[in-house]
């Protein structure tokens, strides 16, 4: 017996092959690479940009020697009492005839009873004790308050 070789352009005698069927047949599997690639992305751009978003009212903080206050899973409420003296919770300014009745409100769909107070520097402190009057009346016993670090220790030194 001898063997045969076939001729690439398929010499056989003038006959034309048919394309098979898988050749013609769509590929479908998909590539995920790109998918990922681009996820990847979107993470990184999230991640950076998220910290951006949580910008809250000017306020100049008074400064003191007192350290930060351990963080829970819930976001803080934050009540602020601007230069002009009005006052704002979270972004949104809130008349002080109606900041009890919207404290009480918040306070019943909150878990946690913890608010954080800013107030401006320049505010007389007598509008501080007026404003965290209304927070214990709204429902709200652990304030904090919300001061810049590096401030004097009252030990005659500085941080």
């Amino acid at each position: 017996m001898g063997a045969a070789v076939q001729q690439p352009g398929g010499g056989g005698g003038g006959r034309r092959r048919r394309r098979s069927r898988r050749a013609s047949r769509p590929m479908s599997e998909i590539n995920v690479t790109p998918f990922v690639d681009v996820m990847l992305v979107l993470l990184i751009i999230f991640m950076v940009a998220a910290p951006l978003l949580t910008v809250g009212v000017p306020v100049e903080l008074p400064k003191t020697a007192a350290g930060a206050l351990p963080s829970d899973n819930e976001e803080p409420l934050t009540v602020t009492i601007t230069a002009e003296g009005a006052v704002q919770i979270q972004t949104t300014e809130t008349p002080r005839d109606q900041l009890v009745p919207k404290l009480r409100a918040i306070a019943a769909e909150r878990a946690s009873d913890r608010v954080f107070l800013r107030a401006d520097g320049a505010i007389p402190y007598e509008v501080v004790m007026q404003v965290m009057g209304a927070l214990n009346a709204g429902g709200f016993s652990n304030v904090g308050l919300v001061t810049d670090i590096g401030g004097p220790t009252l030990d005659g030194g500085d941080r």
